[in-house]
Order: C-alpha cells, then sequence, then structure tokens
C-alpha cells in the first residue's frame, strides 16, 4: 500500500499515482490522510484501492466515502455510532479497524476490538481490516517496537482478517511486522526512514531532484560580509554565487551557521557541475550564497541541485535538524514542477 499522502510527500499526488497505478509498479493499493487526498487519488487511479488513513470527521464522510469507493479507517468510538447510522452506506465500504497498540495518537484500545468488530458486522459490513502504527521503528534499537508488535499479535489473534502494521521503517528492519499489508511512504521518494542512516546508504534512489539557477557570480574581498547581518566574513578574496532559491520556495532557512569557513567537514552545501559550493552567510526568501572559489565553470545560469542524486535530502535535513518528511513536503507551490517518465525524448 503506496502511501501518497501530503501531495505524495510534496512529489505531486495525481503524478505519482499515476506511476504507481502501472501493472509493473508492483503498488496493490494506496494511502492517503484525508478525504479530499482520496477524491484526488482515484480521479487519478480510477481503478485502485485507497485507504483513507486520518479516518472521517463528519458522519457525512461514510456517504463520499461509499461513492467513491474509498476505505476509511475506523479509529474512534465516534465512528462506530456514525456507522451504525449509515448501515446502507457500510456495505459497499471495506473499511480498516485501527488498534492502539502503545502510540496513544489513533485507534481503538484492544480490549474494545471484538466489541467493535462485532457491531461493523452487524452494520452488514463483509470485510474488514486490521491495522495499528509504530511509534519508534525507526530507531532499530528500540524495545518499543518489539512491545506494540506483541500487543497487535495478541489483539488479533484468531480472528481471520487481514493485517496491516509496517510503515517504511519496519518494511526495512522489522520482518517479523509485515503481516499481509505494508505501508512504504517515505522510502518511495528515496528519503530515510531510519535513524541516523541517509538513503543513500539504504540503496534508495530519490525521485526529487530540487535544482535551481545561477543568478548572479562575482567576487568579493577578504573582510566582505555577506547577506543579511553580515554573518559570512570572507577570510580570502572569493568567488560566490548567489542561487535563484530561498525559504520560500522551500529551502530550510535553518540551515544558517554563521560563519561556515571553507567547509572542510562537510556542512552545508549544493552541487554545481558534481561539486560541492558551500553555503554562505544566511538563506534568505529568495536567495542563497554559495562559494565558487574552486568552481571555474560556474557561472549565471549554472544548474544547482539543492538536493538529489549525489545529494541526498537527508543530508540537508541533517544540517537543520529537521527530517527528509518535513522538506520534501514543504517546497512551495511557486516552485515549477517538471515530471519525468523516464521514456526517452522525442524529436
Amino acid at each position: 500500500m503506496a502511501v501518497v499522502k501530503s501531495n505524495a510527500y510534496g512529489h505531486g499526488l495525481t503524478e505519482v499515482c499515476r506511476a504507481l497505478a502501472e501493472p509493473n509498479s508492483r503498488v496493490d493499493a494506496f494511502a492517503v490522510a484525508t478525504l479530499q487526498e482520496g477524491i484526488d487519488c482515484r480521479a487519478a487511479a480510477p481503478a485502485a484501492s485507497v485507504t483513507i488513513l486520518s479516518g472521517l470527521q463528519r458522519p457525512e464522510d461514510l456517504t463520499v466515502c461509499a461513492q467513491q469507493r474509498l476505505h476509511p479507517v475506523l479509529h474512534d468510538e465516534q465512528h462506530l455510532q456514525w456507522v451504525e447510522r449509515h448501515r446502507a452506506e457500510m456495505k459497499a465500504l471495506n473499511p480498516w479497524l485501527k488498534i492502539d497498540t502503545g502510540m496513544n495518537r489513533l485507534g481503538i484500545a484492544p480490549a474494545q476490538l471484538g466489541d467493535a468488530i462485532a457491531r461493523l458486522q452487524r452494520c452488514g459490513v463483509k470485510r474488514m481490516r486490521l491495522m495499528s502504527h509504530l511509534a519508534n521503528a525507526d530507531d532499530v534499537g528500540d524495545a518499543y517496537t518489539g512491545m506494540q508488535l506483541q500487543r497487535f499479535k495478541r489483539a488479533t489473534a484468531g480472528l481471520d482478517v487481514a493485517r496491516s502494521l509496517a510503515n517504511s521503517a519496519a518494511v526495512m528492519k522489522w520482518p517479523h511486522t509485515h503481516f499481509d499489508w505494508v505501508r512504504p511512504g517515505i522510502m518511495l521518494y528515496g528519503g530515510s526512514p531510519l535513524l541516523g542512516v541517509h538513503g543513500p546508504a539504504l540503496d534508495l534512489q530519490p525521485v526529487m531532484r530540487l535544482e535551481a539557477k545561477l543568478i548572479a557570480v562575482k567576487r568579493i574581498r577578504q573582510g566582505d560580509t555577506v547577506g543579511y547581518g553580515g554573518d559570512f566574513t570572507a577570510p580570502k578574496a572569493m568567488r560566490i554565487g548567489i542561487v535563484g532559491f530561498g525559504y520560500g520556495d522551500g529551502y530550510p532557512r535553518s540551515v544558517d551557521r554563521g560563519n561556515h569557513g571553507d567547509h572542510s567537514n562537510g556542512g552545508p552545501a549544493v552541487l554545481i557541475d558534481g561539486k560541492r559550493a558551500p553555503l554562505l552567510g544566511r538563506v534568505s526568501m529568495d536567495m542563497l550564497t554559495v562559494d565558487v572559489s574552486r568552481i571555474k565553470t560556474a557561472r549565471i545560469g549554472s544548474t544547482v541541485t539543492l538536493w538529489g542524486d549525489g545529494l541526498s535530502v537527508d543530508e540537508v535535513a541533517a544540517w537543520n535538524g529537521g527530517s527528509a518528511y518535513e522538506l520534501l513536503c514543504k517546497i512551495s507551490e511557486r516552485v515549477a514542477r517538471v515530471f519525468d517518465d523516464g521514456a526517452p525524448p522525442t524529436e
């Protein structure tokens, strides 16, 4: 079940759904967070199975789910009451019932599961499935995942229903959590789901290549400062480039590190012609400044890779203490999207 919520993690829900709906994609279903995302996914992939992970916000959502052939996740007593008031719709639905195994976010208590199943069956639900969500699967040394797994197994023991527990991290590192359905998310897009490990180390390939252009190249003297606040002071004469991209486009402003020096320690940088150009000074709304002293080919119009092949989004996220999830989802609407289906260009 490919998770395509939040605009397919910033990649474009419609395009990603269409690509993953292809017969050779090995995707059996889609998962989104909201009802509107489910409707959009249905439009992009008319024949696909689509699950709404966050469930329902009002009883009328059950009618929409029935009309759109969407599968809601039921995770609250209120949801069960709405189902009991909308029995006609339930015959057309194959809902998931979510159990809270310790994340304490969404889900009914394991002790309530038997009663919830009986109530759904009385409402005409012919096929239901069970799921839960893991809180700490990204930490392969954390015992909490094992505890959640045991709670899930105990709660569902003896039930002849499909089960789902594994997110991206569990898909990669917790094989006993796989059951009947797995729910990969960030890993589909090349981001690492594991703490302290970047995507390339897991053989995950980036789907997104975030690029901009150099809009200016100039020389500065020793002692000159760069950008707002003059946080960077040139230790020597330098050649710098101005990139037409900033936090207004989705690049994290918090990568600011003051005077970055020569970045011999692998600090914040972009790629130009395959070489790293260290960031200098503060990230602005529309621009950022980089050191191109060692990149003789850098000129106005040169392509700048902010993340993608050769510079993982996980590495950029690590510079600002954030996550790849957040960076991918925060790309601004003003950034143009160009979709490449991998086919050779036509004449």
